[in-house]
């Protein structure tokens, strides 16, 4: 059954390494309807590909008015002019031209960027950080990734990578990061971070570890970052000490990036940040402790208030703002 649609409506898709989020959202950033789906990113990009067209047709035909255009989130380094995704670990794609095949699928305009940028752009726009023009978002989830608004203007750097804030260096003799370099605060505090420091933790002292290992059906391999956040929740002395020692990361990390940009606004959000939110009042209170005092002083930590809905809210934001010239609220 078609509906009747009487305002300007853009389609956001959030593409992640394991799931894909689509959804059909209003010109006031209202998610009207959504679809989730396995990416299954074995299966290559046309296949994925497909899965979008499809999802996206489907959300067409449920109203009578054409959405103004499509905006997708990808978690990887993009090519904002052919929008070509040159690369995306968790997708194992190499210069796919995402936004040629859509976009001729479909006929649509195809705004593409990365996924973390649009969480910010979401968060922006409707989101913690409404009516900011200086601030910065840190999304803690599998890895760690973040956006910063600086001057009332998204930051996107000289070859669009700006935002990798997974990657600053927290510690220069650390753990090898995923990106080759050592100590990145990715390394330190990302979830495959602590379910690597938990798994090493466990096997050194099982005895230790026991909490962590029956909650993962007695397979070290299983011990994730939410069965760490999950025992630290039980009182598990081992997954609180791995909480705090990523959390001491994350103060550290934050420390420099409150000092480099002096946003007005610290955003944190992410799997982790969702799994334990107390843990925005203790980022906090050590950033505020440790931040230059002119840099801290006015500043606000604030957990994120989109959660999950960011990125396709994001996206979908962007695209219209590209695509009708809208301006941030």
């Amino acid at each position: 059954m078609r509906m009747k649609n009487n305002t300007r409506w853009t389609i956001g898709v959030d593409l992640g390494g394991t799931k894909i989020d689509i959804a059909r959202v209003d010109e006031s950033g209202r998610v009207l309807i959504r679809r989730r789906l396995a990416t299954r990113a074995n299966e290559g990009p046309a296949a994925i590909e497909a899965k979008i067209i499809d999802t996206v047709r489907e959300l067409q035909q449920q109203v009578d008015s054409l959405p103004l255009g499509l905006g997708i989130g990808v978690a990887g380094q993009i090519d904002p002019v052919g929008g070509i995704v040159r690369y995306a670990p968790n997708l194992n794609w190499r210069n796919v031209p995402l936004q040629a095949s859509l976009g001729q699928a479909l006929e649509l305009p195809v705004i593409i960027t990365n996924d973390v940028r649009a969480a910010t752009w979401g968060e922006w726009y409707h989101g913690a950080g409404q009516g900011c023009d200086d601030l910065l978002c840190l999304f803690v989830g599998t890895g760690i990734g973040g956006g910063v608004v600086s001057g009332g203007e998204l930051l996107t750097g000289c070859s669009n990578t700006a935002g990798e804030l997974g990657h600053i260096t927290v510690d220069l003799h650390g753990p090898y990061c995923h990106c080759g370099n050592r100590g990145c605060l990715e390394a330190l505090a990302g979830g495959w971070a602590i379910a690597r420091n938990a798994r090493e933790a466990v096997k050194a002292d099982p005895a230790a570890g026991a909490l962590l290992l029956q909650k993962a059906e007695g397979n070290l391999e299983g011990v994730t970052a939410k069965i760490v956040t999950e025992a630290a929740r039980e009182g598990d002395h081992l997954s609180l000490h791995l909480i705090d020692e990523a959390v001491v990361a994350l103060i550290a990390g934050t420390v420099g990036l409150v000092n480099a940009f002096n946003p007005c606004r610290l955003i944190l959000g992410g799997g982790v940040i969702e799994g334990m939110p107390e843990l925005v009042d203790r980022i906090g209170k050590g950033v505020h402790q440790r931040a230059l005092a002119a840099a801290g002083a006015p500043l606000q930590v604030l957990p994120s208030q989109l959660g999950n809905d960011a990125g396709v809210i994001g996206s979908a934001m962007l695209a219209m703002r590209v695509l009708t010239g809208k301006e941030i609220p």
